[in-house]
C-alpha cells in the first residue's frame, strides 16, 4: 500500500501587501503554488491554508464540512493580521471561489479575485465529485478494485450532511452579492461548463463594486491555475493587484 504524504499550507513573504489563495473542493494547496510563487516573485506575500480533510482519504473529508473549512479561512485571514500585514487581497478557485466572495462580504479587504465559482450546485453533483476523488485516491494508495469496490459502498451509506451544508454556502452567499464594494476580478474558463461563465456574470451584475472586471479564458477548464492559460491568467491578476489602492 502506498502512503501519500498529505498537502500542506504555505506562506510566501514578500513585501507588505498580502494575498491570500484559497483552494478548490477536494482539492488542496498545489492548485494555488504556481499562482502564489509567481507572485511573491513579484514582491507579494502568499498564504494558502488547506481545509480541513482536504489532501487525506474521501471518508476524512467527509466528517467536517463548510462551516470548519470557512473558519480555516477566517485563521488564515487572521494570521496574515498576526503576523503584521494591513493590506490584503484574496483570490479563490471554485469553492475558494465562494470563500474568496465571503470574505469580501463579511472581512476587511483591499481586492477579490474569483475563478471558476458556481452560483449554484446541488448537493448531489458534489456527492459525485466527493465519489470520484474518494475512488482516485484509493487508486493512488494501491489498492485493488474489488478493496476499492467494497470501501465506495461503505461510503455511498455515509451521511451528506456536509455537501447539503455545501449547496446551502453557495447559495447565501449568492444572495449576498450586493454586499461586496471592493474591487472585484471575475474569471471563468471558457472550456468549462457553461454554468461558470453563467456564474460570472450573475456575480459581475450583482456586486456593487465600482471596479469589476470579467473575462474568459479559451483555453481554461476548471483548475485554470495549472491549465494552458495560466501564464496569461497571473498577468491578470498581477495587474489588477497592482492597480488596487493599498
Amino acid at each position: 500500500m502506498m502512503k501519500i504524504v498529505p498537502p500542506k499550507p504555505f506562506f510566501y513573504k514578500g513585501g507588505e501587501q498580502a494575498v491570500l489563495l484559497l483552494h478548490s473542493f477536494t482539492s488542496n494547496t498545489i492548485d494555488m503554488k504556481k499562482l502564489g510563487k509567481y507572485l511573491q516573485q513579484h514582491n507579494y506575500t502568499c498564504y494558502a491554508p488547506l481545509y480541513k480533510g482536504h489532501g487525506l482519504p474521501a471518508e476524512e473529508l467527509l466528517t467536517f464540512g463548510p462551516t470548519d473549512w470557512w473558519e480555516d479561512v477566517r485563521q488564515a485571514y487572521q494570521l496574515l493580521k498576526d503576523e503584521g500585514y494591513e493590506k490584503i487581497a484574496v483570490i479563490g478557485l471554485s469553492l475558494g471561489g465562494v470563500f474568496a466572495l465571503k470574505v469580501a462580504q463579511e472581512l476587511e479587504v483591499n481586492g477579490v479575485v474569483t475563478m471558476s465559482v458556481p452560483r449554484h450546485r446541488e448537493a448531489l453533483f458534489l456527492q459525485k465529485r466527493a465519489f470520484y476523488y474518494a475512488k482516485e485516491y484509493k487508486r493512488l494508495e494501491g489498492k485493488n478494485e474489488d478493496q476499492i469496490n467494497m470501501e465506495m459502498a461503505l461510503l455511498q451509506n455515509l451521511p451528506n450532511h456536509a455537501l447539503v451544508e455545501f449547496q446551502q454556502l453557495i447559495d447565501v452567499t449568492m444572495d449576498k452579492l450586493a454586499f461586496i464594494t471592493t474591487p472585484i476580478q471575475i474569471m471563468y474558463g471558457v472550456l468549462d461548463d457553461p454554468l461558470y461563465k453563467e456564474s460570472a456574470e450573475v456575480i459581475f451584475h450583482n456586486v456593487v463594486s465600482q471596479h469589476k472586471i470579467i473575462k474568459g479564458y479559451p483555453n481554461s477548464k476548471h483548475l485554470m491555475t495549472l491549465g494552458l492559460d495560466r501564464q496569461n491568467i497571473n498577468k491578470d491578476i498581477l495587474t489588477f493587484l497592482h492597480d488596487l489602492t493599498w
